[in-house]
């Protein structure tokens, strides 16, 4: 596995008029690795995934992506460098069918222009004929196969943070973003969640950085932590390290989590 950062974070800070919502938030992710940040709510975590998808732009600091500066690039330009994320509130087209949501997740790489739609001409048929055999191999992985046709705001809701991490992988990314992929989820759907995510990763050859509530799920599945309290990184390392840090504990874990 290579130790070269494939996203580097440095000294990031975001303020929104007098309130600093993030302080000088740094991160290096190496080529394959599964890294967590967690922290108690309105600790930064989303801002930290929104600076470094370009949502915002930090007030202070820089964030590189296969090595290119995002400094100047916009959130389309960011997610081409191979970066996909997905929200912690569900942004899907509710409206659309299950298959339909993932096609839109090929955008960036389709190579028809709009006047090859209008026309569909043949080379257009065969990148559609291909996206499709795509999108459905990747719902057959998420277990959404059999839903192909259904409207995706008819779905579960962990069916739903199923078909938005199938629609990021569409993109081909090289680095996945998560934000509470296993919120909602019982102990065996944490189970089955972790177990894809690991799949994934080896599949797809992704580096993935969570942001997770669900402690014994993200304790079992990443292999550093990153802790924010109030914007502040409180604490970093394995999870084992990060469990019996009484900051952590303090802040956010509790005394029996410590225990």
């Amino acid at each position: 596995m290579s130790t070269a950062p494939v996203l580097a974070a440095t000294g990031l800070n975001m303020k929104f008029g007098g309130l600093t919502a993030v302080s000088e938030f740094s991160l290096s992710l190496a080529a394959g690795e599964i890294v967590g940040l967690i922290g108690p709510n309105g600790a930064g975590k989303t801002t930290v995934f929104n600076m470094l998808t370009g949502v915002y732009k930090p007030t202070r600091g820089g964030v590189t992506v296969n090595g290119v500066d995002t400094a100047r690039l916009s959130p389309d330009r960011i997610a081409s460098l191979g970066l996909a994320r997905t929200f912690q509130n569900i942004r899907l087209f509710r409206d659309m069918s299950v298959l339909d949501n993932v096609k839109v997740g090929f955008q960036p790489r389709r190579t028809q222009s709009i006047l090859g739609a209008v026309l569909r001409g043949r080379a257009f048929r065969e990148e559609e004929r291909r996206i499709e055999a795509e999108a459905l191999d990747l719902l057959n992985l998420m277990g959404l196969a059999a839903l192909r046709d259904a409207l995706s705001g008819n779905l579960a809701y962990g069916q739903q943070r199923r078909l938005e991490i199938a629609r990021a992988l569409a993109s081909r990314p090289r680095i996945l973003l998560l934000d509470e992929p296993a919120a909602g989820a019982n102990e065996r759907e944490s189970a089955d969640l972790q177990a894809l995510v690991r799949e994934i990763r080896e599949r797809f050859n992704l580096t993935i950085l969570l942001i997770e509530h669900d402690m014994p799920f993200v304790m079992k599945l990443v292999q550093r932590l990153l802790v924010l309290d109030h914007g502040e990184t409180i604490a970093s390392g394995s999870p084992e390290e990060v469990r019996a840090n009484p900051k952590v504990i303090e802040a956010y874990l509790g005394q029996e989590a410590g225990a």
